[in-house]
């Protein structure tokens, strides 16, 4: 999504004062709310879209 709107995952995280690979780990751990408020926020997009881009994603990888 951060592609989508030419925008780097490492500037969002500078944006947003998140630590360096912070978003990344969201592959893994699920993130806290208000840090997942923040990027969708900065995003222009509602924290319900990334969650639902993330599961579809998680769906067609185990495909």
């Amino acid at each position: 999504m951060a592609k989508n709107k030419g925008v780097s995952i490492y500037r969002i995280e500078k944006d947003l004062d998140l630590t360096t690979g912070r978003i990344s780990k969201w592959a893994r751990h699920d993130p806290s709310a208000k840090a997942l408020q923040r990027v969708a926020d900065y995003l222009g997009v509602t924290s319900t879209y990334i969650l639902d881009l993330s599961r579809l994603k998680k769906e067609g990888d185990q495909k």
